[in-house]
C-alpha cells in the first residue's frame, strides 16, 4: 500500500526544474554555453505545465471519488428480534 497519495504535477515540475538545474551546471562546467535567459522559459513553462496536469489529476480524482459516494450503502433489511430484558 502507498504511504501517500501520487501527485503527478508535483513530479512534472521537479523534472523541468531538474532539468534546469543540469543545464545550468554543464554551462557552468563548460560542457556547453547557455544563454542566461534560455532556463526563463523551460522553467515557466514546466510549472504551467505541471499546474495543468494537477488541475486534471484533480479532476479525475474529484469524479471518481463522487461516483463511489452517489451510491447508496447497503443497508440490512432483515427484521430483528425484539430485545427483552
Amino acid at each position: 500500500m502507498l504511504r501517500h497519495e501520487f501527485r503527478p504535477g508535483k513530479l512534472v515540475a521537479g523534472f523541468f526544474l531538474t532539468l534546469a538545474g543540469i543545464t545550468y551546471a554543464g554551462d557552468a562546467g563548460d560542457a556547453w554555453d547557455t544563454p542566461w535567459f534560455a532556463v526563463i522559459p523551460m522553467v515557466v513553462g514546466g510549472l504551467c505545465l505541471a499546474g495543468v496536469v494537477g488541475l486534471l489529476t484533480r479532476a479525475i480524482r474529484n469524479r471518481r471519488d463522487s461516483r463511489r459516494t452517489n451510491t447508496p450503502p447497503e443497508v440490512d433489511q432483515t427484521p430483528q428480534p425484539p430485545i427483552s430484558h
